[in-house]
């Protein structure tokens, strides 16, 4: 059973940076899909990047330029880092793994099996 632990989130104003991490643990496969999502209130749950499991990267439109996704496999620590931030970014941030490839694709939210607790960003005007 995989565990994921999210946190770095926070309260920064518009334009800021933060830096999301989610530990992993509980590891049976070589490889994962990996991936980050987030809800804000009213919202649905939606893909912001993933990382595959020959590391390919994906971005949802909204974030492209401005989150970064990497993985630091030897800690099994994934990251986002976040700048440029716009209030729209507020939401619940969630990570989410999948043993092995990804269903569709990284960001295809359905195909993930564990998620983390998640970490709360908000982004002020």
């Amino acid at each position: 059973q995989v565990q994921l632990s999210e946190s770095g989130g926070g309260s920064v104003q518009a334009g800021g940076s933060l830096r999301l991490s989610c530990v992993s643990s509980g590891r049976t496969y070589s490889k994962y899909c990996m991936g980050w999502f987030r809800q804000a209130p009213g919202k649905e749950r939606e893909a912001v990047a993933g990382i595959d499991a020959d590391d390919r990267i994906l971005y949802a439109d909204s974030v492209k330029g401005r989150f970064t996704i990497s993985q630091d496999n030897t800690e099994n620590v994934l990251y986002l880092q976040m700048s440029a931030l716009k209030p729209e970014d507020t939401a619940m941030y969630y990570c989410a793994a999948r043993g092995g490839h990804c269903y569709g694709d990284a960001l295809t939210q359905v195909g993930y099996n564990y998620w983390g607790q998640g970490t709360q960003v908000t982004v002020s005007a």
